[in-house]
């Protein structure tokens, strides 16, 4: 493995560019607006900065990093010559089955195809290929360059060689592979969706507030955030999105989102990257004050 190509300059997308590229490989980051390239190589950028600040890399580091990334506006261009390529697109599994085909047809036989989809089948996506024992999924955790986490599905057909690639290469990059099978929501979105959706049906039931959720979830489960500024921060459109592929997928009404995170979606209150979601972030990208949707 020499050259990765990353489909997508999103959060999830620049985030995994950032990690190859600072582990030595030649990264070609490819998306259709140049202005999401450009916001995407300015966000490496400033996470770098960041770890240079505390010192975790030197400015070298960073100069090296930044060079190993290369952006592209064409897919076909983008992908020419490359040994692994990641997508990181929209989690819509119309857009991710084009993709898919298109790359198929325009990579080397060789290539092997993965997507960081969070719940969408990979399975069905390698039946959109003539390769499915080459494609897999690589589901790393946001933020890309902190969490070790890299959940590692496997398709139907994906083969053992390609699965155990993709094992060693996640641990080149100093993060701990875990292999799952592929079934809606796979291991980490399975479990943990339903406990965000049921503290949405908490908050929407009136049993307590937001900031009383999430402190009972932090001081007495341990956890480091809250559940619901835990869904601002994913997306409450993602986590709808996910929640409606686990429904659709198992047919489990236990599944089903609540009215309350489909509405806040309609209305565009979608979390951080909306400025809204059960917190307020038009102050601070912190969870520090109340949506007025839910203050007292």
């Amino acid at each position: 493995m020499n050259t990765i190509a990353v489909i997508g300059a999103g959060t999830m997308g620049n985030g995994i560019a950032h990690v190859f590229a600072q582990n030595a490989y030649q990264v070609h980051l490819i998306d259709v607006s140049q202005d999401a390239l450009d916001k995407g190589l300015s966000t490496v950028a400033k996470n770098l900065d960041r770890m240079v600040a505390k010192e975790k890399i030197t400015t070298a580091d960073k100069e090296n990093t930044l060079a190993n990334i290369k952006s592209f506006t064409e897919l076909k261009v983008g992908v020419a010559n490359a040994d692994l390529v990641i997508e990181a697109a929209t989690e819509n599994v119309t857009i991710k089955l084009k993709i898919f085909k298109e790359l198929d047809d325009v990579c080397d036989a060789n290539t092997i195809l993965a997507s960081n989809t969070s719940s969408i089948s990979i399975t069905q996506i390698a039946a959109s290929t003539s390769r499915p024992e080459k494609v897999i999924g690589m589901h790393f955790m946001n933020p890309v360059p902190i969490m070790s986490l890299v959940e590692i599905i496997r398709g139907y057909s994906t083969s053992n060689e390609t699965t155990d690639v993709i094992m060693d290469l996640s641990e080149k990059l100093g993060k701990t592979p875990t292999e799952v099978n592929d079934y809606p929501g796979f291991v980490a979105n399975r479990i943990l969706m339903p406990m965000i959706n049921e503290a949405i049906e908490t908050l929407h039931h009136g049993v307590a507030g937001v900031e009383e959720i999430d402190t009972v979830m932090k001081l007495g489960m341990a956890h480091p955030m809250g559940p619901l500024q835990l869904a601002d921060f994913i997306g409450l459109d993602v986590c709808l999105s996910i929640l409606n592929v686990m429904h659709d997928g198992f047919k489990n009404p236990k599944y089903a989102p609540s009215p309350l995170l489909i509405n806040m979606v309609m209305a565009g209150k979608k979390g951080v990257k909306s400025g809204e979601g059960f917190y307020d972030y038009s102050a601070s990208k912190k969870a520090e004050n109340i949506s007025s949707q839910f203050s007292k």
